[in-house]
Order: structure tokens, then C-alpha cells, then sequence
């Protein structure tokens, strides 16, 4: 696991046990949507101040790990 992903966490307690960023209730499906609707870096990270760069690259990278397996496009729908 790159120290990246170790910033994602997942708790059954925390946001019903979404992946999250940091133990934070900030999950990364957030960061994912803002950035694929379009929002730069600059702009997350004045929404979230407890954020930082690597805490979006985490998110990206994690999105592309799960991207990795294989899924059924109907599993993810």
C-alpha cells in the first residue's frame, strides 16, 4: 500500500463505512464528485481547510485502484 492510501480510511461507524480521508467525515466519493464536476484542486481545498494536496491525490488514487478490479458496469450502477 503507497503512503498515499494510507490516508483513506474506512470505519462501519464513520459516514455508514465509506472510504473517508484521514478518519475525517469527509469521504472520498466528495472529492471525486467535485473534481469530476469540474472544481480545481484550489477550489476543494478552500472548502475543506483540513484538507491538503496528497489527501486529493489519495482520493485519486484510490479511485484508480478500485478502477482496477473487475466489476460488471451493473455492479457500480
Amino acid at each position: 500500500m503507497s503512503d498515499l492510501l494510507k490516508r483513506i480510511t474506512i470505519k462501519p461507524d464513520l459516514c455508514n463505512g465509506k472510504p473517508t480521508i484521514r478518519g475525517k467525515r469527509i469521504t472520498v466519493q466528495t472529492i471525486l464528485e467535485f473534481l469530476a464536476a469540474g472544481d480545481s484542486e484550489a477550489e476543494i481545498l478552500a472548502n475543506y481547510p483540513t484538507l491538503n494536496s496528497d489527501d486529493i491525490k489519495a482520493c485519486l488514487e484510490f479511485a484508480a485502484v478500485i478502477a482496477g478490479n473487475s466489476l460488471e458496469l451493473n455492479d457500480v450502477a
